[in-house]
């Protein structure tokens, strides 16, 4: 094996529905929003890192940015790999294996927030972070 994630832990988690107004226009508006997914590392030693997989909403129009609500999770994860691993694969474990691996654990925490909240019929949409990585690269 390349690398081992030993430990993931919530960097920082964000769900903020500030009033009632707030929680009917996200529950009415849910689906003018977009599950974005930002990932992020730091080299901490010789062969140890931290992947910081953050996922959040944001409206599809930007404009529309005014229902005053914050929804995200920072996802840590701590990695050791072997020091021979090449940069190429380094990026990949980096941007599709770490996320594929820890995305469940995301999914999971954000749905109980919402199904916690009052929101019934919430669903958050699978990630191909391989699809993702390869859009990104052509």
């Amino acid at each position: 094996m390349a690398y081992k994630i030993v430990s993931k832990y919530i960097k920082d988690l964000s769900f903020q529905i500030p009033g009632a107004k707030s929680y009917i226009l996200l529950e009415k508006n849910i689906k003018n929003y977009r599950v974005k997914v930002d990932v992020t590392s730091k080299k901490l030693r010789e062969n140890i890192m931290e992947i910081d997989t953050n996922l959040y909403f944001k409206p599809k129009d930007e404009d529309k940015d005014k229902d005053n609500f914050k929804i995200s999770i920072l996802l840590s994860s701590l990695i050791n790999y072997e020091k021979k691993i090449d940069g190429k694969e380094l990026e990949k474990i980096v941007l599709i294996e770490v996320p594929t691996a820890v995305y469940p654990d995301i999914k999971k925490i954000v749905s109980l927030l919402f199904e916690k909240s009052g929101f019934k019929k919430f669903n958050l949409p699978e990630i191909d972070f391989q699809k993702l990585y390869e859009t990104k690269k052509n």
